[in-house]
């Protein structure tokens, strides 16, 4: 081969090399420049994301505050009246400390309190009509003392057997008002969210559920709730970790254990309420019992079997 054809297969050479070059040069501008802009769309999102979020916690805000100056209206008239005004109040004081926690509320946050609120709003309504009741009864009792004609030993003695009265029907009342605690279903729920249920094995264990509704009962008195569950081991003893939530509750004049808390606004529609335990740990292979306790009673059971 001569000295120019080298020369011209060296240049050719040359030429291939910088056009390789280029292209790579121009692929790695062209995978910058998506990635660039991914990164760009993805920032997007989520400060929409954000913002979204910000304004439906100012919404909720606005919320906390409308139906805790309606409670103050309502606790205020009841109170003239000689109401009782103890579910009002705890409502209130409930609104009041998560009007206090309004910097890190997420989605769900969000949509717990207002469906929270809904039920406050049904509450408010139902205590509408208890200011009525009151009003007619305030009336009719002024219009009652204006006739009264006895004397003060008459007034005390027949006073006494209304208190006793009134204690006799306060004893069935609250008998009666007890809640129950129906359809009771409680099963594991595995990491994939599929749910089992009566008996199962610790591989399908991430989270113990128990679901139940709330009786029907007409003599019970709308308001907020407190529901312990207690669930015991094969040997009787109650599951119990403070780091998941539980706690000790006070039944008969004693302190008890309790596995799981909730609280809720009873307004007699047989709400269903769900509850969630992750344990952690392996459970011990054997019968369990779970035990449902509400205003010092309990309210239901259920079992289940770890196999």
């Amino acid at each position: 081969m001569s000295e120019g054809e080298r020369n011209n297969k060296s240049s050719i050479n040359v030429d291939k090399g910088k056009n390789i070059l280029i292209i790579v040069l121009v692929i790695l501008v062209i995978l910058s420049g998506w990635r660039l802009l991914n990164d760009h769309r993805e920032k997007s999102r989520i400060n929409e994301e954000v913002s979204h979020l910000t304004d439906e916690n100012n919404q909720l805000n606005t919320r906390l505050d409308s139906i805790t100056r309606e409670l103050d209206v309502r606790i205020n008239e009841i109170t003239s009246l000689n109401g009782d005004v103890e579910a009002l109040v705890k409502v209130r004081e409930q609104l009041e400390k998560e009007r206090k926690l309004d910097k890190n509320r997420s989605a769900n946050d969000i949509a717990r309190l207002n469906a929270q609120i809904d039920s406050y709003l049904t509450l408010l309504e139902e205590k509408d009509a208890d200011i009525v009741r009151l009003k007619a009864q305030n009336v009719q009792l002024f219009s009652e003392n204006k006739e009264l004609k006895t004397d003060k030993f008459e007034i005390e003695e027949e006073m006494a057997k209304i208190s006793k009265k009134t204690d006799d029907l306060e004893k069935k009342v609250n008998l009666a008002s007890q809640l129950k605690a129906e359809n009771i279903v409680v099963a594991a729920v595995n990491s994939r969210g599929r749910e089992r249920e009566g008996e199962f094995r610790n591989r399908q264990l991430s989270r113990l559920k128990v679901s139940f509704n709330i009786s029907d009962n007409k003599v019970a008195e709308p308001g907020m709730r407190d529901v312990f569950i207690q669930v015991l081991s094969p040997n009787g003893q109650v599951i119990f970790d403070i780091a998941k939530g539980s706690g000790t509750f006070e039944l008969n004049g004693k302190e008890h254990f309790y596995t799981l808390k909730q609280d809720f606004v009873f307004n007699n529609t047989q709400q269903q309420l769900t509850y969630f335990y992750e344990k952690g740990s392996d459970y011990v292979k054997g019968n369990y019992v779970v035990k449902i306790f509400s205003d010092g009673w309990e309210i239901g059971e259920s079992r289940f079997e770890i196999k």
